[in-house]
């Protein structure tokens, strides 16, 4: 597929994977809209340290997923539609499920509405690994049952349905990417491996959760590369796409890997604070991405020894963004 000139709407464009994907698409030559958050300062989220180069190519529109109009204007004239946004903090949709599935759930019907109306060429809509739970069947295929085994993952079974729904029931041009566990540059400390960093970065003792559970690790470049293999793959049909690499490791096995990397014998206290609900935690996930691999020809490039270690660096240079002795949520 040529890029150049292509409309393209990214919503969450300010966030960990959305701003990664903005900048690999305008380096491709699309021009981008890149929805953001508002917020009364005006701030692009991770955007805001772009290239100025990239900042001049990207068109802004600020707003909430919540609201018709915003997102209606967002998406009107684009050719793609990456469906980014979304509040994302499991801990936090204990707090407060309701703000979870109007952003969520909501906020998706009216992305899907607005590219009804627009009637764009694809909407690739953003999922998660969360849907399907503590694994019954390893690896987990796109076939795997969903279960909500968070409010933040019952959000996400509920918009990836709509956007199934939308697909069948309007003949709405639509995908599903499922990316398993990411992580890389730019994640906030609400995730595991930013926690772990941070922590090791400041310390030798470690206050997590579980050591147990065991995820499939994606570094952030080769999930926003997925994106567009599977966009370019021209698939419309309310299908799903796991990003996944087949590989689980454990989040004690994380812990050691980054305590060798930084030549530290890390210790871990368990915060009770940090420790799911034992009905929610999800205790295993793997990947199969086979089905993305053979019709979109997408396979991860990066290592997880390599991604870590980019990972230290770059938290290493930015340790003032984080704050290791809070629990990010």
């Amino acid at each position: 597929m040529d890029w150049s000139g292509r409309p393209v709407v990214v919503t969450g464009a300010g966030g960990f994977i959305g701003s990664q994907l903005v900048e690999e698409l305008v380096r491709r030559g699309a021009r981008v809209r890149a929805f953001i958050h508002y917020r009364v300062m005006g701030e692009r989220g991770w955007l805001e340290g772009a290239d100025p180069a990239i900042l001049d190519a990207v068109e802004f529109v600020s707003g909430d997923l919540r609201d018709v109009e915003t997102v209606m204007r967002a998406v009107e004239g684009s050719d793609r539609v990456f469906h980014l946004g979304a509040l994302i903090g499991i801990p936090y949709s204990y707090q407060s499920p309701r703000d979870v599935v109007e952003t969520n759930v909501t906020g998706t019907l009216n992305v899907l509405q607005a590219c009804r109306t627009a009637e764009v060429g694809q909407l690739l809509h953003t999922s998660t690994s969360e849907v399907y739970g503590t694994a019954r069947i390893v690896p987990i295929a796109e076939d795997h049952p969903l279960q909500g085994q968070s409010p933040y993952a019952a959000t996400k079974i509920g918009a990836d349905h709509l956007v199934e729904s939308f697909a069948r029931s309007f003949g709405l041009p639509a995908v599903i990417v499922r990316p398993f566990n990411t992580y890389g540059p730019r994640q906030s400390a609400r995730a595991i491996i930013p926690t772990i960093i941070t922590q090791a970065l400041a310390g030798e003792t470690l206050r997590l959760g579980s050591l147990d559970p065991t995820r499939d690790f994606n570094f952030v470049s080769d999930t926003a590369a997925g994106f567009i293999k599977v966009a370019e793959s021209g698939t419309t049909t309310g299908e799903v796409f796991n990003l996944g690499t087949g590989k689980e490791t454990s989040i004690g096995e994380v812990v050691e890997i980054v305590g060798n990397f930084l030549g530290k014998s890390l210790v871990v206290e368990q915060d009770p604070q940090r420790v799911r609900p034992p009905a929610s935690e999800v205790e295993r996930l793997i990947a199969d991405a086979s089905k993305v691999r053979d019709r979109c020809g997408w396979t991860p490039q990066v290592t997880l020894d390599e991604g870590l270690q980019r990972t230290i660096d770059w938290i290493a240079e930015h340790q003032t963004l984080y704050r290791p002795e809070t629990y990010g949520v």
